[in-house]
């Protein structure tokens, strides 16, 4: 291959605004989204929720936090479409050159920390599938690597190779949780599907702060996807598309399997169905979907700081660490830290919407080089959010203090966006050595 046509499978414009010919609609960016969204994690907090809450519980849960987390992605998409730039360069513009860089790195090492996480049970799934399906025991850590080298492989070429394994996954799992919805509401009585209670108890309040907890960290980081939408509006549909009624809809299906199955296992409903193998390597490539998005978003982050690394190398390189961080055990023994990093991603949401929409004549490509080094209010805005996150997120994890809307992350949105949005309005801005308000 020359070198012209690497560049060109490999070109993902991680430095640059989004070329216009390059840019999509809300129907492919959607595809995109429910890509990234549906997962066997997603299927499993759906089997959570469907043991803890009565079904008319689980419904409004559902809808109450898969909408705030619609809303939380429109905003942050609708600066990434207006700039057509990633949420690590975003962020240059209300925290300064060096304050980014600060953002690049919370977000990459988060990002390919869960990276990690999610592979490990990839390949648990994957080795569980080979046992019922052949008999054959195979080492999880060798599927691990497989699956991380087949993970990076479309992570390094970026949002081209994300769409087209999206377009490929999404309606087969569209299927799958269909053909197993009508299979189980036409083998159980009403009664078991509405009332069947069989884990831990739960509050409304508590579903829908793990439904919104769940993908916080995703709506913040949307400016690395809607950065491709043709318009704003195109990044807010796919948004609501999404994250409202794709979410809420797999969420509402996985409840519904697990009541009448009284099982949250998702491999073991499958099985328990009857549908075979085929079926669970259908959820596997969903895993897939998701995952290269994360080891995708890590590379933005890095390659604002690595300005002369491509970003294709940087991604082998988190590609790697992931992985290896996987077979080391990294579920067993990171969570607590990567809970923490992720804690510290909300308020950079709240803080870049809240000054872009008070200073919308700065947020433009050409301006970058000329932001200042370090804003020191959009610093301590940042501070202060992730203090208030800790603050209301449980003990061992934080100080659980007290509690406002019940998700600690979207506390820290919240809170951002408005002390942002005083301080971008009376502190004055530098652009290109002018001073403006």
């Amino acid at each position: 291959m020359s070198k012209a046509a690497e560049q060109k499978v490999v070109k993902d414009y991680e430095r640059e605004p989004v070329p216009q010919d390059k840019r999509k609609g809300w129907f492919v960016l959607s595809i995109v989204w429910l890509g990234a969204i549906v997962a066997l994690s997603a299927i499993i907090l759906g089997g959570t929720l469907a043991g803890g809450l009565t079904m008319p519980q689980a419904i409004i849960a559902t809808f109450i936090g898969t909408f705030l987390l619609a809303v939380l992605s429109a905003l942050c998409g609708l600066v990434g479409a207006k700039t057509n730039l990633s949420t690590a360069l975003v962020s240059t513009f209300a925290l300064g050159r060096y304050g980014a860089y600060a953002v690049s790195v919370v977000i990459a090492i988060a990002l390919f920390g869960w990276f990690g996480v999610q592979l490990d049970l990839f390949g648990a799934s994957l080795a569980q599938v080979i046992d019922n399906a052949f008999g054959v025991e195979i080492n999880t850590k060798l599927l691990v690597l497989i699956g991380g080298i087949l993970m990076t492989t479309t992570a390094v070429i970026g949002y081209k190779a994300i769409e087209k394994l999206s377009i490929v996954a999404i309606p087969l799992l569209g299927i799958l949780i269909v053909a197993s919805l009508f299979k189980v509401v036409n083998g159980s009585s009403e009664s078991q599907v509405l009332d069947n209670l069989f884990g831990e108890p739960l509050t409304i309040g508590v579903a829908v702060s793990m439904i919104i907890g769940s993908l916080a960290v995703g709506a913040i980081i949307g400016p690395d996807i809607s950065r491709y939408a043709k318009t704003p509006k195109d990044a807010v549909i796919s948004s609501f598309v999404g994250f409202f009624a794709g979410f809420s809809l797999v969420l509402i299906a996985s409840i519904i399997i697990a009541k009448a199955t009284t099982q949250v296992d998702i491999v073991a409903i499958m099985l328990n169905l009857g549908w075979g193998t085929g079926a669970l390597l259908v959820l596997i490539l969903a895993q897939w979907t998701t995952n290269d998005n994360n080891l995708y978003s890590s590379a933005l982050g890095f390659s604002v700081i690595f300005k002369k690394i491509p970003k294709f190398v940087l991604t082998i390189i988190a590609g790697v660490i992931g992985t290896a961080l996987a077979i080391g055990g990294i579920y067993d023994n990171f969570i607590p830290f990567l809970t923490f990093l992720s804690t510290l991603i909300p308020p950079i949401g709240g803080i870049y919407v809240a000054d872009y929409f008070a200073n919308k004549q700065k947020y433009s490509f050409d301006n970058l080089d000329n932001m200042t080094a370090v804003s020191v209010p959009g610093i301590s805005v940042w501070v202060i959010a992730a203090l208030v996150a800790f603050m209301t997120t449980p003990a061992p994890n934080g100080f659980g203090l007290f509690t406002l809307t019940g998700a600690s992350g979207f506390d820290a949105f919240l809170v951002a966006l408005v002390l942002q949005f005083v301080v971008s309005k009376v502190v004055p801005v530098k652009v290109s050595n002018t001073i403006s308000m």
